[in-house]
């Protein structure tokens, strides 16, 4: 794997792992690209957008900047103007466009987030005042906090257990998938978690 930043959701995780994706004036996408560290190694493989810049002989110069994510979707195009980033660093210069690719995966991670199977009103409403009254108990008491945290991991292994089991016996993989948000590994890890079976099974 090549050294870049990346972005997660606490929900998704790495089903939906977002970054700024590079590509050049051919459409095409880059390489991950290497830095000589002295040791003549050449150093870790490095596909951060702001190295992008084609200073360097084996670095190509960054057209467009666009969002991507693990599941494999891209967001649209955002054009670097070099004229305008004239000799400042990309990092600096593509700053805007670096943020717009942000705002894309958030939109992506939203429209994730309202195919998965719908949770009711009630217990969303139940678990952002739990969520709510446990970060008070913390400010006052965080061992009881603590407590409270191991409590709704009993209950999360619980209502999970045979949950976790039905869900295995009334969809498939991807049917699941789908409904949870996760790409079909997580969802085989998260079922095998709760229903109390191995995940290699």
């Amino acid at each position: 794997m090549s050294e870049r930043e990346t972005w997660t959701t606490d929900e998704f995780g790495p089903s939906h792992e977002g970054a700024v994706g590079v590509l050049l004036a051919d459409g095409s996408v880059p390489g991950p690209v290497y830095f000589d560290t002295g040791s003549g190694s050449g150093g870790p493989p490095v596909s951060q957008w702001s190295v992008y810049d084609g200073r360097w002989a084996h670095v190509p110069r960054a057209a467009a900047l666009r969002a991507v994510c693990s599941c494999g979707w891209a967001g649209p195009e955002h054009p670097l103007d070099w004229e305008a980033i004239g000799e400042a660093a990309l990092g600096e210069g593509g700053h805007a466009e670096a943020d717009a690719c942000v705002r894309d995966w958030d939109g992506h991670t939203a429209q994730v987030e309202a195919t998965t199977v719908p949770l009711p009103e009630a217990v969303i409403d139940l678990l952002e005042r739990l969520q709510g009254e446990l970060v008070k108990l913390a400010k006052t008491s965080p061992v009881a906090a603590v407590r409270a945290a191991r409590r709704l991991e009993v209950t999360a292994a619980q209502v999970g257990y045979w949950a976790a089991r039905d869900t295995r016996d009334d969809l498939s993989a991807a049917q699941a998938a789908a409904a949870l948000g996760l790409d079909e590994d997580a969802t085989r890890k998260v079922l095998a978690r709760f229903g109390r079976w191995s995940p290699y099974l």
